[in-house]
């Protein structure tokens, strides 16, 4: 099995890889990555006897040539790349549009002209919007943000693919936990960086909205089986659990226990979401940890 996965150097790109190569029916990974993020840690202290597997090819989604050149014999896309934020945040939305939208866009063409298989894209739960009841997978999509409306746009792009394509839109709410190419902006990510090493926390808003949460592991494993499962095509949340952030931050406080709190903007109500996470991929991780124990095993990777 050749495999392509384009945002490859990224924080679940690289969870991903490390995993996927340790399958002996995967022939080889493609990582195909404009390193616009500048992490590069995907890159060093990989699997000994397992590197040649793997193969970096630098390149943009908006490069519609080299795309068809990298998709020659491939059997599995996986789509991850992306102009990433934090699920509210509202910036940059011409950059959302090109890279979210468009270069999604581009990929499609090209993996029809291709004899891709199967097709992965990792999008987003901020396609939802904000609600205060549990959505499902079958909810009507409302996006609030630049970034939730490129990833719908995305969404409706893959759609179009399902009919010679075996095709998994995946929703992944905010996912959080240590691997080597971390991404400090999301939410518990950066509250354990703080605790850590200024033993205070930010928190915006009151801390009583919700969010949905899956923690780097789950994501991993569920998106690696459902390319060997019997998993259907169509579209799922990847989502563990709803939490509000004054939930979160009293498990952190187990873990630090001197911890100091700032709240801003205590006064203006934050916008929340809360998402039921499809039981299909619940049992493709199928994997039992509390956020206690993954917050003391995230602790644990930093130096000092």
């Amino acid at each position: 099995m050749r495999i392509l996965i384009t945002g490859g150097a990224g924080y679940i790109g690289t969870a991903l890889v490390e995993s996927l190569v340790l399958h002996e029916s995967v022939e080889s990974i493609l990582v195909y990555d404009n390193l616009r993020r500048g992490n590069r840690n995907l890159f060093i202290g990989g699997q000994h006897g397992q590197h040649d597997k793997v193969e970096f090819i630098h390149g943009d989604l908006l490069d519609s040539r080299k795309l068809k050149k990298t998709l020659q014999d491939i059997d599995v896309v996986y789509h991850l790349a992306a102009n990433v934020t934090t699920p509210f945040s509202d910036q940059n939305p011409h950059l959302f549009e090109q890279i979210n939208n468009w270069g999604t866009a581009e990929l499609v063409y090209a993996i029809e002209e291709s004899s891709v298989k199967k097709v992965v894209y990792l999008s987003s739960v901020s396609v939802y919007g904000t609600s205060s009841t549990p959505l499902t997978a079958e909810s009507n999509l409302n996006p609030r943000t630049f970034y939730g409306i490129s990833k719908m746009r995305g969404e409706e792009h893959l759609k179009s693919l399902e009919r010679k394509v075996e095709t998994y839109i995946i929703r992944c709410g905010n996912v959080y936990g240590y691997n080597k190419s971390m991404r400090f902006d999301a939410v518990i990510n950066r509250f354990m960086f703080e605790a850590n090493f200024h033993n205070r926390i930010t928190i915006n808003g009151t801390g009583e909205q919700c969010r949905p949460f899956i923690h780097i592991s789950k994501v991993t494993n569920a998106l690696v089986q459902l390319i060997f499962g019997g998993t259907e095509k169509g579209v799922y949340n990847l989502v563990d659990q709803n939490w509000a952030i004054g939930e979160v931050v009293k498990t952190l406080r187990e873990v630090y226990p001197t911890l100091e709190m700032l709240f801003v903007n205590q006064h203006m109500k934050m916008r929340e979401l809360k998402v039921h996470g499809s039981e299909e991929l619940k049992e493709l991780y199928n994997e039992e940890s509390s956020l206690l124990e993954e917050l003391e095993q995230f602790k644990r990777h930093f130096t000092f």
